[in-house]
């Protein structure tokens, strides 16, 4: 896959062990599986696309209340 060989893998999984511990690695097993397999789903996933025209979405923004209470045009006109 890598390149690596046999002895490399051992010596990376004995590093490992000496760094996290025995207790430690299985854990960190199990939470770099789950982020491997959340980028395979957020990448195999299509994008969600918005196909409402541009034109609709600009007259829905202009009437919409703002947090201040006026529209959004009243609020453009004050700018």
């Amino acid at each position: 896959m890598f390149g690596f060989g046999l002895q490399e893998l051992v010596i990376i999984l004995v590093i490992a062990l000496v760094i996290f511990g025995g207790k430690k690695l299985p854990e960190l097993g199990s939470g770099l599986g789950k982020a491997i397999r959340e980028f395979k789903r957020g990448t195999s996933e299509p994008d969600e696309i918005d196909v409402t025209p541009k034109e609709a979405v600009e007259h829905r923004d202009a009437g919409e209340p703002t947090e201040k209470g006026g529209t959004s045009q009243d609020r453009s006109r004050t700018s």
